[in-house]
Formats: structure tokens, C-alpha cells, sequence
């Protein structure tokens, strides 16, 4: 297990003074970046070789989230290595407790030739495995709704663009926040990658509200999506 202690920042908060949905993936995202760089398995190294990890799927489950100046701990994991698949949780513990958890999903890949590619030993051993989270498991893909409502499109910007020269992850379920208000504060966040979007690209989202779930589909010109958000509010989907 790799953590790192932190407190929440002004920056990191809205204006209840709660941390921002965005904000608490930044920190998994760190979370693993950093373990990534303290291996010696980071960025550049990974750069070189023209390899990197992109993250296929999150699922993430919110008990509360922390307030700003509160001293706030992450920590992340590696669980499984399958082909050039690979899965991580992740958990974000306050004065409280658990404050929020997560799995996800990742893919090797060969940037230069554009395609999935099983990792090398020296790609994952220094990771480990261990056991994951005693969580209801979500899958990969999210089923798409039958009706969908067409909003008003967007291009992508420079400050969204992340050091793969894509959106970065987190960027899409910003958007998607923007284009659902109400789903900022939700309990539980999956998103499922499908493409990546890059510089200039423009971004038609559409949106569904069913039952138990309300969905944005961030599609490009063709009409298919760069990548699929579902947002819930808590229910049995928790930790145990």
C-alpha cells in the first residue's frame, strides 16, 4: 500500500467549503502517479519506452466529503495484474473515517503503435498485489440509456490536456458535473473510457436521468462517446 498525508486546500473546495468531486479524484490520481515515480516506473521512464497506463474505469463511492483545512489521508494498491489489463483501489481517510473508496481499471499500452500491450515483469512486480476492498464490484462498461438528451457542445481547451497530449481523466467527469450541477455532490461516480479526446476537439454531451441513475455521454462529431459518467447517489454499493 502506497499513501500520502495532505490537508485540504482552499483551492480544493467550493464554496460550502466542502472538497470538490474533481478534486477527490485528483488526489487517487496522484495517489498512483506518485507511487509510480517513488518505483521509478513514472512518466518519463515510461515515456521513453513509449508505454503507458491509461485508466480504462473508475468506480467511486463517496461517504462524505472532507471540508477544507481537514488533514486527510490517500492510499492506493494494486490488486491484479490480467494480460494488459491491470485494477487499483484507492481510499481517502479523514477525522471521521473512510471517507471515500474506489476501484479502477487500466490498460497497458504501447503509445507508439497505438494499441494494448501485455506489460513486462519489470512493469508491475514492483507494485505487488493485495487484497482489494470488500465492495460491491461495478462492471467495466456502463450500459448506455435508451433515451438521451442532446446539450450544447463544447471545445476541448490547452489547460485540459494532460502529459499523454489527451483530456485529462479527471477532466471528463469535470465536464460532466458542468453539465449536470446537480450530480457535483454525488455518493457514487463510474466513468468508463472509450477514446481519447485531444486539443481542439469539439465535445456534444448528452444527458439521461432513469430511476436510479443519471448518465452524461460525452460524444464527439461521430456521435460516439469519448467517455460515459453515471452518477448515483450512496446506496449497497459501499464498503464493508
Amino acid at each position: 500500500m502506497y499513501t500520502f498525508e495532505s490537508r485540504v486546500r482552499f483551492s480544493e473546495v467550493d464554496h460550502t467549503e466542502q472538497m470538490t468531486l474533481p478534486s477527490l479524484v485528483n488526489y487517487f490520481q496522484d495517489c498512483s502517479t506518485f507511487q509510480s515515480e517513488d518505483l521509478g516506473l513514472g512518466v518519463d521512464v515510461l515515456k521513453r519506452r513509449k508505454k503507458a497506463w491509461i485508466l480504462s474505469s473508475w468506480q467511486i463511492v463517496v461517504n462524505r466529503y472532507p471540508r477544507f483545512g481537514e488533514k486527510i489521508r490517500t492510499a492506493t494498491w494494486a490488486t491484479g495484474f490480467d494480460g494488459f489489463f491491470g485494477t487499483r483501489n484507492f481510499q481517502m481517510t479523514d477525522k471521521e473515517g473512510q471517507a471515500a473508496w474506489a476501484n479502477s481499471v487500466w490498460i497497458f499500452m504501447d503509445i507508439e503503435k497505438g494499441r494494448p500491450v501485455r506489460p513486462a515483469a519489470e512493469d508491475v512486480e514492483a507494485y505487488g498485489m493485495e487484497k482489494p476492498l470488500e465492495m460491491e464490484f461495478a462492471p467495466r462498461k456502463i450500459a448506455l440509456p435508451k433515451e438521451t438528451r442532446e446539450q450544447e457542445g463544447f471545445s476541448v481547451r490547452a489547460d485540459q490536456i494532460d502529459t499523454n497530449e489527451h483530456v485529462n481523466n479527471c477532466q471528463y467527469i469535470q465536464m460532466a458535473a458542468e453539465v449536470m450541477p446537480e450530480c457535483a455532490r454525488s455518493g457514487q461516480i463510474r466513468v468508463e473510457y472509450r477514446k481519447s479526446a485531444v486539443l481542439g476537439d469539439r465535445i456534444y454531451p448528452k444527458t439521461a436521468v432513469e430511476a436510479a441513475r443519471k448518465i452524461v455521454e460525452l460524444c464527439g462529431a461521430d456521435g460516439k462517446p469519448f467517455a460515459v459518467i453515471e452518477f448515483k447517489e450512496n446506496g449497497q454499493d459501499g464498503i464493508r
